[in-house]
């Protein structure tokens, strides 16, 4: 993640030793957006090695990274996590140092490494950690006292649809009264990670292995219908972001959505109104990402931050991905998806084998049959002729 604020080394010894921690060399990590953060280097690593992670954190008051420690000791030994360390000169268990009103922690580096692309494979684990997270962390009660406060994105939409060409804004407009309309009060609720990207998950993929061996960043582990959490996650795992380089360009793949839903719901069913709501969900989680990365970039700017170590993820993706998932919002408003068996002999007759409101729902239940490719989704407009 980018770093902003500079240490010298003897700050970077000063607050290791506080950990019990012996500081050789500090080496900065630029992938992120919000925070401050640095490999660790300490005198018993050789070859070049780091132990641990140093994190700055440049917006959320020490009072919120205490409590995201908290969270982190429920789900170690449940989950891939780093724990904080707990400070060795502090009277009271503490995991926390205060500098200059932000806090600092430092976490053991774990195994693994990002992913360049992920799995249908992949998808399925991610979903499966995902409702262990949820589960694990209904634990924590109440979960208001745990988690941090939502962020404003209607204060921050409010600001940028003023700047926006008329049909962006009234994209987001729409999905937003979308999300409104939902029954929300009847949607499950918990302690929600938020920002489960493929950049903040570790894998062990040498020799075609796929292991989830870390999954990192809980700085916005807030209270929210779990199935935002889930189509946050669900839109970074199954899209394949193109690079600047090549052209940037936004391909999103249903097959490992279903393979992370059917992930996801070994370990915690969804419920009815859950699955309706996904689809609205998709679009309003990427309007929200869409809105952060405008936002940052207005942060930047106001802040006068710059220099190699900024970096700026491309909002325009996040719009696309946003358009896409609402296209299909609208499709479905008039639109049934019915399934029904693929038999070769035209002459037999193909038997319905059920109606949906939506083609996630019909993917899902295709996906559940035996020999899914015996059978087929055919989408028919509602009050015309088939």
């Amino acid at each position: 993640m980018s770093v902003y604020t500079q240490l010298t080394d003897d700050q970077f010894a000063t607050f290791c030793q506080r950990f019990g921690v012996s500081f050789a060399r500090a080496i900065p990590i630029t992938q992120g957006i919000k925070n401050s953060n640095w490999f660790i280097q300490t005198t018993d690593d050789v070859d070049g090695a780091h132990s641990y992670v140093f994190t700055l954190f440049e917006e959320r008051p020490p009072e919120d990274i205490e409590k995201m420690a908290v969270i982190l000791n429920q789900l170690d030994g449940k989950l891939p996590v780093a724990a904080p360390l707990s400070l060795v000169d502090s009277a009271e268990k503490g995991y926390v140092i205060r500098y200059d009103n932000k806090a600092i922690t430092l976490v053991p580096c774990l195994a693994g490494s990002h992913p360049q692309q992920t799995t249908q494979a992949m998808c399925h684990e991610i979903g499966a950690a995902l409702a262990m997270l949820h589960e694990t962390l209904q634990a924590l009660q109440p979960s208001e006292q745990y988690g941090v406060p939502l962020y404003p994105w209607s204060d921050v939409r409010d600001r940028e649809s003023q700047f926006m060409p008329s049909d962006e804004a009234k994209l987001m407009s729409d999905i937003w009264q979308s999300y409104t309309n939902l029954p929300l009060a009847t949607l499950p609720k918990g302690l929600c990670h938020l920002d489960m990207f493929a950049d903040n998950t570790l894998w062990n993929l040498q020799k075609g292995e796929e292991r989830l061996t870390g999954l990192l960043d809980f700085t916005e582990v807030s209270v929210e219908h779990y199935v935002m959490d889930i189509a946050i996650t669900i839109n970074d795992f199954c899209t394949t972001w193109g690079d600047a380089e090549q052209g940037e360009s936004v391909n999103f793949d249903r097959s490992k959505m279903a393979a992370f839903l059917q992930g996801y719901e070994s370990k915690r069913p969804l419920g009815e109104d859950e699955k309706r709501a996904l689809p609205v969900m998709l679009a309003k989680a990427a309007v929200i990402f869409w809105l952060l990365r405008l936002n940052v970039i207005h942060y930047n700017r106001t802040e006068g931050r710059t220099g190699d170590n900024i970096m700026v993820k491309n909002p325009d993706l996040m719009k696309r991905l946003a358009a896409y998932h609402w296209s299909h919002v609208e499709r479905a408003q008039n639109t049934v998806f019915v399934l029904i068996a693929n038999h070769i002999d035209n002459k037999t007759e193909k038997p319905l084998i059920g109606v949906f409101s939506n083609i996630t729902q019909a993917e899902q239940a295709r996906d559940s049959l035996s020999n899914s490719s015996d059978f087929v989704i055919k989408e028919y407009t509602l009050d015309q002729l088939a």
